[in-house]
């Protein structure tokens, strides 16, 4: 079984320009939003999965709270993004089977792509459960925050090559199997690598870090 990864929407929103609190230099903002709290190793796992993809093509982030931080600054290099349901492993079931469809949306406004992404939590634990199941308990939640990671990688690739172009695969790839998610290693295929790498995303990180 496969799940669309992606799912492109189209929306009118605008960054409001209210604060001024800015990404360290050298560091690109996560605003982002839990409708649920995920549990601390499940947060860690999700964050090591997208520096380990993300990191060695230039990226790297400073996670802030969107409802602690105000309005995010439109200059800065940013995304935006939500975490929809639940983002646990406590009940899972292994005898349920479910298709979720997108399990995340990367925003489009008039054909131009938005530092706005969603990330159907509770779609990829549901469609990932049987796997999830058969795991030690003690690495369900480390494999589940991989699996949330390899998705909000994917949506910030829409974001930072600025493209709705989908890989043939690896994480850019359109849609993904239980075992795209699960698997110890999953990482862009060259072609995605080199429009990260000579993003303006990336090369913002890279002055930031000249200047220290």
């Amino acid at each position: 079984m496969r799940a669309l990864v992606c799912g492109l929407m189209l929306a009118c929103l605008a960054l409001a320009g209210g604060g001024e609190i800015r990404p360290k230099t050298g560091t690109i903002a996560l605003y982002h939003e839990f409708a649920q709290e995920p549990p601390a190793a499940i947060k860690a796992a999700l964050k090591d999965e997208l520096d380990s993809i993300m990191g060695p093509l230039g990226m790297r982030f400073e996670w802030r709270n969107l409802k602690m931080s105000g309005f995010p600054d439109p200059t800065s290099e940013l995304a935006v993004i939500t975490f929809k349901g639940r983002c646990d492993v406590m009940g899972l079931n292994i005898h349920e089977t479910y298709d979720p469809g997108a399990l995340g949306w990367t925003h489009i406004s008039d054909g131009q792509i938005l530092p706005f992404a969603d990330i159907d939590c509770g779609g990829i634990r549901a469609f990932a459960q049987r796997a999830l199941m058969r795991l030690p308990a003690d690495q369900r939640e480390e494999a589940f925050g991989r699996a949330v990671g390899r998705v909000l990688a994917h949506e910030l690739y829409h974001i930072f090559a600025d493209t709705t172009r989908h890989g043939s695969s690896g994480v850019a790839k359109e849609s993904y199997t239980v075992d795209d998610l699960l698997t110890p290693t999953f990482r862009f295929q060259d072609k995605e690598s080199k429009e990260l790498r000579t993003s303006k995303a990336s090369a913002a990180v890279d002055v930031g870090v000249e200047e220290r």
